[in-house]
């Protein structure tokens, strides 16, 4: 139960002999909005021990100690949701995070002879971290090395299964000055995508939820790909200054006809429905359907592929993508999206927008004039580059590509696409180049190269995982 205690700054003492300061006291706090209380004051929360029992509501006169008084009903019901949420949060406030707490982003359920990896940030959509990506690798090779686990599942908390890589936090680093972490960062995820590559156990992602971007990248490489009626799948790279990463330009380029170079240069989402019908699914479920298809998955025994996959099919079930979407258009994506150049591709939709009247071809369209020019013309390259690279290749291609999209001379983009879409939300970034005609050849060139001659690339044990 959550105790509500009112006071006045000077009564607050957190186990000191004096005060707790003003510069203190705002990094101990969460606030309390005027529209969650109802009031015209504001107010802060502290935490004031590890308990959580007891919450001080600061309040600055006797008039707000009257109003917060009558609203400490409603306030209890904030509070308890605020802390809830701060649990989640502690390890980007000035908190110690333990290793515990980090080793909690990625859960680990066991039944059997199965064990099952869970994303766990859920307020943060399961957003992958650099020490998310270190557990996973430890995780997975140390199943792969039991003889008694024979197969491995993953999933995510909440109404998300990945939302891809935590690029606040890279954003934050950027700003910060430190390139070091941001190497970290792509370094630990991509080797994880290739472990997962090359994973020699069945493996079953549960994409129930939002799976973007690195989220993508964590499911798609492995045996099994269960969406749901709830599933959302897209690579909306481009639409921050970036490029489709963590595998994407292998992914992307196997899909078929132009569907890749649509979904990489565009962001646009797919359904579980139709990410069953293009192959980037495997099986599809209805989510209500999920824990009983997981409950079956966990009374097997075995390490057999075949078995695993005649599970699935007995808990799956056929999918009809809408005639209307993407799918049904695969020979328009064709003949749009097959020209060499993005200006050919911009040229093509607007000449069938015209001819056709069609809703999809605009709504195309202004997504493309939305997104980066130059990432427009990087995506581009780097998908049909993928269609004639093996994953590790890709892997090491696009971890060259990153680096430079982050801590090159071309990371503006990057900073300007997340602070307009994520940090200031004006939906307003300011691209440099700002139009397609001032993208150089040379520039996209530079974005496919090392940073520097000494710069090492990404390091996959090749030689090591195919030879097992």
């Amino acid at each position: 139960m959550v105790n509500i205690i009112l006071v006045k700054p000077s009564e607050v003492n957190l186990g000191s002999d004096r005060p707790i300061s003003h510069e203190k006291r705002n990094k101990r706090h969460l606030r309390v909005s005027e529209s969650e209380t109802s009031v015209s004051s504001r107010v802060s929360l502290i935490l004031p021990n590890k308990s959580r029992e007891r919450v001080v509501l600061l309040v600055y006169n006797e008039d707000e100690r009257r109003l917060m008084h009558n609203a400490k009903g409603l306030l209890g019901r904030i509070v308890r949701d605020k802390l809830w949420r701060f649990e989640y949060r502690r390890s980007f406030c000035s908190l110690k995070v333990t290793p515990e707490d980090l080793d909690n982003q990625v859960l680990v359920e066991g039944s059997g002879c199965s064990r099952t990896a869970i994303l766990n940030r859920p307020p943060a959509l399961n957003a992958l971290t650099t020490h998310m990506g270190y557990r996973l690798q430890k995780l997975y090779k140390n199943w792969e090395e039991d003889p008694n686990i024979g197969f491995v599942m993953m999933k995510g908390s909440g109404r998300a299964f990945c939302a891809g890589g935590d690029i606040v936090s890279l954003y934050k680093l950027m700003k910060r000055g430190s390139p070091d972490a941001i190497r970290e960062f792509f370094w630990s995820l991509y080797s994880f995508i290739y472990l997962l590559g090359t994973y020699l156990k069945p493996h079953v992602a549960i994409l129930n939820g939002v799976t973007m971007g690195g989220g993508t990248g964590v499911s798609i490489p492995g045996t099994f790909r269960v969406a749901t009626d709830r599933s959302i799948f897209a690579t909306p790279e481009t639409i921050i200054g970036f490029h489709p990463d963590a595998g994407a330009s292998f992914n992307l380029s196997h899909l078929p006809g132009r569907l890749g170079e649509y979904l990489g240069l565009t962001g646009l989402k797919l359904s579980g429905a139709e990410m069953l019908a293009c192959g980037l699914a495997t099986h599809y479920i209805r989510s209500e359907e999920v824990p009983v298809m997981e409950e079956q998955l966990k009374n097997l025994l075995t390490d057999d592929p075949s078995v695993v996959e005649s599970c699935l099919e007995k808990c799956s079930e056929v999918a009809h993508p809408e005639k209307t979407g993407v799918l049904g258009r695969i020979d328009l994506l064709e003949k749009c999206f097959g020209h060499d150049t993005v200006e050919e591709i911009i040229d093509s939709l607007e000449m069938e927008a015209s001819r056709r009247k069609d809703t999809w071809c605009t709504t195309t369209l202004r997504r493309l004039k939305e997104t980066s020019p130059l990432s427009l013309k990087v995506a581009l390259r780097s998908i049909r580059e993928g269609r004639f690279q093996t994953l590790d290749q890709c892997l090491i291609r696009e971890y060259r590509m990153s680096l430079q999209g982050t801590i090159g001379p071309m990371s503006g983009n990057f900073c300007e696409g997340v602070r307009a879409r994520l940090i200031d939300k004006d939906e307003a970034p300011k691209w440099d180049p700002p139009s397609l005609e001032k993208v150089s050849e040379d520039m996209v060139d530079d974005y496919f190269s090392a940073l520097t001659a000494t710069e090492p690339d990404l390091d996959l044990p090749i030689k090591l995982r195919e030879s097992i």
